[in-house]
């Protein structure tokens, strides 16, 4: 019988280059082609123009003395100087560390903490989130700091702030100071750095929630997310011609990969609708930039779509997109093909630690299977689904997932524990998810071997909110599941076992997961209890949880 085992054909070869060379390229090539629009900040460039920029950008971070290997930080919602931060740092060598701009203060202040940040390019605001309050509650010291001298207790390693307001206030450097500073740097320097950088080199680290309460720190390489951001592009027929919408954020690989990776490698123009998602901003911005391609998890296209019922929206342009994040509903599928004209859209599957598509649908595939399954595997990869014991299974059996190839992290970073129970021996990344392969190669999900639970497309891990539930002073235990929700996929249930004598309801609860834990991991739903369901041996048995909280909460769906 034939194993679960498949390797992606192609007969373009991977990308050897940097991505700053790829950029350069890709400038040359279409300079006077439209690049970037940020249509929130009424932003426009041209590929020469936003090279200028970026380079600008470079210069200026050379200037002031982030050398190859230093960690970036940038804190902001989508926006114009996100990608520039982005392929100015690639250009200096500079590991860029994405943050996701719901994190808090304590999620930011481990994310900078681990991954030894340098400098941070960060917005003022975004919604409920004050920036620059947060830093400075963080760091006591900023305000008395000169940009670039900072000595925080907290953060040792942390030099300077970057702040994207016009006049920051006291301790951040103001972005249009980047500018003066750039001069500073001769252009020769800067291609002579670029010269000296390498395909294989850490370029990048993304945080994904960690089943152990704390995040670990993805690191990715430039062949890493250079190519895959190239080959996803090829699947969708990318060219200097199209205009991709992208609504999805930046700091995650939906974003800066798929997104602007993809875009860079074909010409094509990257749009920027909103700072965050919103439904009207994403299908205007089709309508008015004649968009052929739109990004997106299904909750985001299940609120365009409601949209749609209620106003016209000239979606004639568009052809392609992905949709990814979480299963997709096959009547949502059906809708965005008939309703929004996207005939090629396309499913992709895959994880922050595999840069991070590992499986796609293609444009010619049927509807059945761009529903019921996340594709056949990429290009240059490799996909097997193995037993208890490592064995790969045979066709139609459920085991776990596994992916090889140029796409896998380097590894986690300072994390050599978790990466080892990740990443095995022989260079294969073990998902966790459980799944299925049939004779055609298609893989079906069918399954987490862990809890994760993924809400509107963001990763939720239960550990990580159960240990903030824990340092309430009045939760004696707590477990947390995920249940399905038809507007986000997934929502949140958390089971809660008070100490004896006290009482918290669950909007008292809420409040204190306000400002403390980012707004998606906070619990819809609560439910107290004086004990959780059991094995004989102890255990908790989460899938009867689960059964209970869909049968008490069926109504509110």
């Amino acid at each position: 019988m034939q194993p679960s085992y498949t390797r992606g054909q192609s007969d373009k070869p991977l990308l050897n280059d940097t991505i700053g060379a790829a950029f350069d390229a890709t400038v040359a090539a279409f300079a006077e082609r439209e690049a970037l629009v940020s249509r929130h900040q009424d932003a426009r460039y041209s590929w020469a123009e936003l090279g200028e920029q970026v380079d600008q950008c470079a210069r200026a971070l050379i200037a002031l003395g982030v050398a190859p290997g230093d960690r970036l930080g940038i804190w902001a919602p989508n926006c114009a100087q996100w990608c520039i931060v982005q392929f100015a740092s690639a250009k200096v060598g500079a590991i860029l560390v994405t943050i996701n701009p719901s994190y808090r203060v304590s999620e930011l202040e481990y994310a900078l903490k681990q991954s030894g940040c340098a400098w941070l390019v960060c917005a003022d605001t975004f919604k409920t989130s004050d920036y620059h309050g947060m830093l400075n509650q963080l760091l006591p010291e900023l305000a008395a700091a000169q940009p670039g001298s900072l000595n925080s207790e907290r953060l040792p390693l942390l030099r300077g702030l970057i702040s994207l307001a016009p006049r920051p206030p006291a301790g951040f450097l103001a972005w249009a100071e980047l500018a003066r500073l750039a001069e500073r740097t001769p252009v020769a320097r800067l291609r002579e750095r670029q010269s000296g950088l390498s395909a294989d080199q850490a370029i990048n680290i993304q945080y994904t929630s960690g089943t152990t309460g704390f995040p670990k720190g993805a690191t990715l390489s430039h062949r890493n997310i250079l190519n895959n951001g190239y080959l996803v592009g090829e699947s969708l027929g990318l060219s200097e011609h199209d205009r991709l919408v992208i609504p999805v954020p930046l700091y995650h690989c939906f974003g800066m990969v798929m997104g602007n990776l993809g875009c860079v490698t074909h010409g094509a123009t990257m749009i920027y609708p909103s700072a965050g998602f919103e439904p009207r901003a994403a299908l205007e911005a089709v309508a008015e930039e004649g968009a052929t391609a739109l990004y997106g998890v299904p909750t985001m296209f299940i609120a365009e779509l409601d949209l749609l019922r209620e106003e016209a929206f000239d979606l004639s342009t568009l052809r392609t997109g992905i949709m990814a994040g979480t299963t997709c509903p096959i009547e949502v599928m059906k809708k965005v093909i008939s309703e929004m004209n996207m005939a090629e859209v396309q499913i992709a599957y895959g994880m922050t630690e595999t840069s991070p598509v590992s499986l796609q649908t293609g444009p010619d595939d049927d509807l059945e299977l761009r529903v019921t399954t996340v594709g056949r595997t990429q290009p240059h990869l490799e996909s097997k689904i193995i037993d208890a014991h490592g064995e790969p299974l045979p066709r139609g059996e459920i085991g776990e997932l596994c992916t090889r190839g140029y796409s896998v992290m380097l590894g986690y970073w300072h994390n050599d524990k978790a990466t080892a129970e990740s990443l095995d021996a022989e260079g294969w990344m073990h998902t966790g998810d459980l799944a299925q392969m049939d004779d055609a190669g298609y893989v079906k999900i069918v399954g987490r071997s862990k809890d994760m639970i993924i809400r509107g497309g963001e990763n939720v891990y239960p550990r990580e909110v159960e240990e903030f539930f824990y340092t309430h002073p009045a939760v004696a235990d707590v477990q947390v599941i995920g249940i399905p929700d038809q507007k986000y996929g997934e929502e949140i249930v958390a089971w809660v076992k008070l100490h004896p004598g006290e009482t918290v309801d669950a909007d008292a609860l809420k409040a204190f997961c306000k400002d403390r834990i980012a707004h998606f991991k906070v619990p819809r739903h609560f439910r107290f209890v004086e004990d959780f369901p059991m094995t004989v041996t102890g255990k908790i048995q989460k899938f009867r949880m689960r059964e209970v909280s869909i049968e008490e909460l069926s109504g509110d769906q």
